[in-house]
C-alpha cells in the first residue's frame, strides 16, 4: 500500500487540544467572585474605621419653652353653687281669696309694681266701719271739749266743786282716747286693704309663682319665689389650713359650667367664724356682679382665690422641673446641644402651671417641656421651628 508524503507528514504532527464553552464560564464565575469578595472586605475594613455618626434630637415648638419674665401668683381653689344674693318668697299679709295674678315665672319685675291682688269686699266693709267710728269717737270727743270748758268756767266762779269738774275732765280724757283708739283702728284696716294688693319688694325676677287666682290664701301663705340676679354669691368651702392667707376682699376668678373659657371675677365679702363640724372646713362667701344676668342661682362655680402675687420674675412651666438624687434641676437647649441646669425654685402658680425660677435661667434660654427620657448632656438637639413662650403655652 503506498501513502502520499502530504498526508504522511500531516499524520506525523501531534494533535491540538480544545478549549469547550464551559470551562471558559468557570473561570470568568471564579473572576467575578473574587473581585466581588475583595470587594466587600474592602468596604467592611472602611466601615469599621468610620465612626457612628451622632443622632440629632428634634424638638417641636410644643415641645420646649423660653424662659420669660411674668407676675406668679398663688391663689386657693374654691367651688360652690351660685346663688342670688337678694331673694325672698312674697306671701300674703291678710286672709281672703286670691282674685287676680298679674305675672308667672320669669317675668321681669320692678319694684313696687303689682303681682296679685286679694278680694277687698271684706276689707272695704271692715274700714268703712272703723271710719265711722271714728267720726261717733270724734262727735264725743267735740261734747266732752266743750263740757270741759265750760264746766272749766263754772269751776273759777264756784258754781260748781273741784269734784264735778274732775269728773268732767275724765269723760273728756276718756272721749280723746277714744279718738286715738278708732284713729288706730283706721290705720289697720287702710293697712289691711293696702296689703290686699301684692307688690314686689324689689327689682327682680320671678322664679316660682306659689299660688293661682281663685285659692283661697290666709296670713303668710306663700305666694311668689322673687329673685334679684344683679349680684350673685358662691358659698364655697375652704381649708381650714388656707384661711389664714385668705382675707376680705381677695379677688376670685372662677369659671361655670355651660360658659366654655368665659372667666367671671368676684371677690371675697365674708367669712364664716366657724368650722363646719363634719368636713372642719370653713366657708367663704364670693360676691359675684351679674349685671348681664348671664349667670342664674343653682350654676355650679370653680375658680381661685388670690392670696399672693410675685413681682416679676422669672417662670418656667412646672412640667420642666425634674428632680433627681435630692437636685432640683431643667433640661435646656444651648448652642444646638442638650444642657442640664440646677435651678432654686420660688412660688408655683397652680392654675398656669407656671413655677418661679429664683435661681439658675436667665430669659430667652429654651428650657424642655417635656418629660422626654434619656436625654444626656452634650447630645446634639435642635427645634424645628420658634419655641413658645411660657405665657403663650397657657392660650394654646
Amino acid at each position: 500500500m503506498f501513502f502520499s508524503r502530504k498526508s504522511a507528514a500531516r499524520d506525523s504532527s501531534p494533535p491540538r487540544k480544545r478549549i469547550t464553552p464551559p470551562i471558559i464560564a468557570a473561570a470568568a464565575a471564579v473572576l467575578v467572585a473574587g473581585s466581588v469578595l475583595g470587594w466587600r472586605a474592602t468596604q467592611a475594613q472602611k466601615e469599621e474605621k468610620k465612626p457612628d455618626a451622632p443622632v440629632v434630637l428634634e424638638f417641636t415648638p410644643s415641645d420646649v419653652t423660653l424662659v420669660e419674665k411674668r407676675e406668679v401668683t398663688r391663689s386657693i381653689s374654691v367651688s360652690g353653687s351660685l346663688a342670688p344674693l337678694v331673694q325672698t318668697t312674697v306671701k300674703s299679709r291678710v286672709a281672703g281669696e286670691l282674685s287676680k295674678v298679674f305675672v308667672k315665672e320669669g317675668d321681669t319685675v320692678a319694684a313696687g309694681q303689682v303681682l296679685a291682688q286679694v278680694e277687698t269686699a271684706d276689707l272695704q266693709a271692715r274700714l268703712d266701719a272703723q271710719v265711722a267710728a271714728l267720726e261717733e269717737a270724734k262727735a264725743r270727743y267735740a261734747i266732752a271739749e266743750k263740757n270741759r270748758v265750760n264746766n272749766a268756767a263754772l269751776l273759777r266762779q264756784k258754781f260748781i266743786s273741784q269734784n264735778a269738774f274732775d269728773t268732767t275732765l275724765s269723760v273728756h280724757d276718756a272721749a280723746a282716747a277714744t279718738v286715738h283708739s278708732a284713729e288706730a283702728q283706721l290705720r289697720i284696716a287702710q293697712k289691711a286693704m293696702s296689703d290686699a294688693t301684692i307688690r314686689a319688694p324689689f327689682a327682680g325676677i320671678v322664679s316660682r309663682k306659689l299660688a293661682n287666682a281663685g285659692e283661697k290664701v290666709g296670713i303668710d301663705s306663700p305666694l311668689f319665689a322673687l329673685v334679684d340676679l344683679t349680684v350673685m354669691e358662691i358659698e364655697a368651702p375652704a381649708p381650714a389650713s388656707e384661711i389664714p392667707s385668705i382675707k376680705v376682699g381677695q379677688p376670685v376668678r372662677f369659671r361655670v359650667d355651660g360658659f366654655g373659657d368665659r372667666e367671671f371675677d368676684g371677690h371675697v365679702e365674708r367669712i364664716n367664724p366657724q368650722a363646719d363640724a363634719n368636713s372642719r372646713a370653713i366657708t367663704i362667701y364670693v360676691s359675684v356682679p351679674n349685671r348681664d344676668g348671664a349667670l342664674k342661682g343653682g350654676m355650679f362655680a370653680k375658680g381661685d382665690v388670690l392670696v399672693d402675687r410675685t413681682a416679676p420674675s422669672t417662670v418656667i412651666p412646672s412640667n420642666a422641673v425634674r428632680d433627681e438624687a435630692g437636685q432640683t434641676f431643667v433640661y435646656t437647649i444651648e448652642k444646638g446641644k442638650i444642657a442640664r441646669r440646677p435651678v432654686k425654685l420660688g412660688l408655683a402658680e397652680a392654675q398656669g402651671g407656671f413655677v418661679e425660677v429664683k435661681q439658675g435661667l436667665e430669659e430667652g434660654l429654651t428650657v424642655v417641656s417635656i418629660r422626654a427620657t434619656g436625654l444626656k448632656v452634650g447630645s446634639p438637639a435642635e427645634v424645628k421651628a420658634k419655641a413658645i413662650p411660657a405665657a403663650e403655652l397657657k392660650k394654646g
